[in-house]
């Protein structure tokens, strides 16, 4: 019988999380302080973050080792499986060996708690008393008000409008886990107030949610704020994934030749790429593959330039592929995708030529993501879609040029809470939302005043 899975026992789980900040073979440029436009310093980023996580922010060492009160909960769901699609391989009558690392197996659904459970571990540490925090799709936010829960601290969470009203069972799981959850934007913040005030209908953005859990956060001693992607510390955090992988394809006697994941702020993209990047640095032929939505073309025509995190501009500065801080996306349903910027780590590998970004329209991802459902089993999260459509565009072009490959997706998490998208899919009532550049141009026109990197790179218009 055929190999369906491979696990790793709790003994082979790593103890360690990978900094690609040791292997760079371009140094990052730093975030640079929105008032001073001078490199952000740790005491600047102290009002927002415990100094413990800034640490590791700005830290260049390659292994940074996890906590044992971090392990302690990993082992509720890691290490994850390692599946082989052989079914999907016959549905498209490949040649290709495809491989998917499920990090829908835990409590939460997707990846999240990777670097949920450390951020709460590391707060509790530093006594903080409450976590604010935004979400899309809901995924991150339900991930972290689970692991608040396990730490004892109080959680607050913006969700972007547009995603509370399509996902509210995203929002009972918070809620079940002890969090509030509010609709942003809102009246309860100076920054949601403003926005609304101007576009009292305004679907929202994980721009303006992250404004409002930011201004939560540093008008209270006791709170600070927690991001589930775009940092350099949750990129850290989540690389616990590739490395289980990196174990797991060596069982299975394979190596892949193609690594794709979803990317929206670049955190579970990052998690299981970046050992990988670290094998492409030191000399292996892989292509990274990063999957975007085409309505929210961050990496594909967004510039690398210097751009805030959040709409109201309280952030630092940020390195990375934007869109511009006042864009708003399409209501699309991959919610998780639908954020301006992308990782100043995932961005900087990009402009490296280690990543490369394609962007897929909506009714593609969701076409791939029954596929998948009827050969895998599993119904894959909108987001997660776009890994599935295009690694089906990989093995059909594997089998095109009649090509032995192995193709490894990360298989984010699970949609059984996102049904609603799916039935909108099968009634027709979704559709594709290709940008058009006059938007793009409009939106970047904020960050034209802005400093620029050293490596400023235009964009695709």
């Amino acid at each position: 019988m055929e190999v369906k899975k491979i696990f790793l026992p709790e003994s082979e789980m790593p103890r360690q999380w990978y900094n690609i900040m040791a292997d760079m073979p371009t140094p990052m440029e730093p975030p640079l302080h929105p008032g001073t436009g001078q490199p952000v310093g740790p005491d600047d980023l102290a009002p927002i973050f415990p100094m413990n996580l800034i640490e590791q922010e700005v830290s260049t060492e390659r292994w940074i080792d996890i906590p044992e009160g971090v392990l302690e909960k990993y082992v509720i769901w890691r290490p994850t499986p390692l599946y082989r699609a052989y079914d999907l391989e016959r549905y498209l009558d490949t040649p290709a060996k495809i491989y998917y690392k499920n990090e829908g197996v835990s409590p939460a659904g997707s990846h999240k708690p990777n670097t949920a459970i450390a951020q709460a571990y590391y707060n509790k540490v530093a006594g903080t008393k409450r976590i604010t925090t935004e979400t899309g799709a809901g995924q991150w936010g339900s991930a972290l008000a689970m692991c608040c829960s396990f730490f004892g601290l109080e959680c607050k969470v913006y969700m972007v409008k547009i995603s509370f009203n399509h996902k509210p069972y995203r929002k009972l799981m918070m809620q079940t886990w002890g969090a509030e959850c509010v609709a942003s934007p809102s009246n309860e913040t100076e920054a949601g107030r403003k926005i609304l005030s101007e576009d009292p209908d305004c679907p929202g953005s994980l721009g303006m949610a992250i404004s409002e859990a930011v201004e939560a956060a540093v008008g209270d001693e006791n709170t600070k704020y927690s991001l589930g992607s775009v940092l350099n510390h949750v990129m850290l955090h989540q690389t616990i994934n590739g490395l289980e992988t990196q174990k797991q394809m060596a069982i299975a006697g394979d190596y892949p030749d193609v690594v794709i994941g979803c990317a929206g702020g670049g955190s579970n993209f990052a998690g299981n790429c970046l050992p990988f990047v670290c094998d492409k640095i030191h000399g292996k032929e892989i292509d990274i593959i990063g999957v975007e939505p085409s309505s929210c073309p961050t990496m594909t025509e967004g510039p690398f330039a210097y751009d805030f995190g959040d709409t109201v501009q309280m952030t630092p500065l940020l390195p990375m592929h934007t869109l511009g801080h006042n864009f708003v996306p399409a209501p699309i349903h991959a919610g998780g995708l639908r954020y301006h910027g992308m990782a100043p780590i995932i961005s900087q590998l990009i402009v490296s030529d280690l990543i490369r970004p394609v962007a897929i329209h909506q009714l593609e991802t969701f076409k791939a993501g029954v596929t998948f459902a009827r050969t895998e089993g599993f119904i894959s999260a909108p987001e997660c879609n776009h890994a599935v459509a295009m690694t089906i565009r990989e093995a059909l072009k594997a089998k095109e040029e009649g090509k032995e490959k192995v193709i490894l997706f990360n298989w984010s998490g699970h949609g059984l809470v996102d049904m609603a998208a799916y039935q909108a899919y099968f009634e027709g009532q979704l559709e594709d939302y290709p940008l058009p550049a006059e938007d793009i141009k409009r939106a970047l026109a904020d960050i034209e005043p802005l400093p620029k990197p050293k490596q400023y790179r235009a964009g695709n218009l």
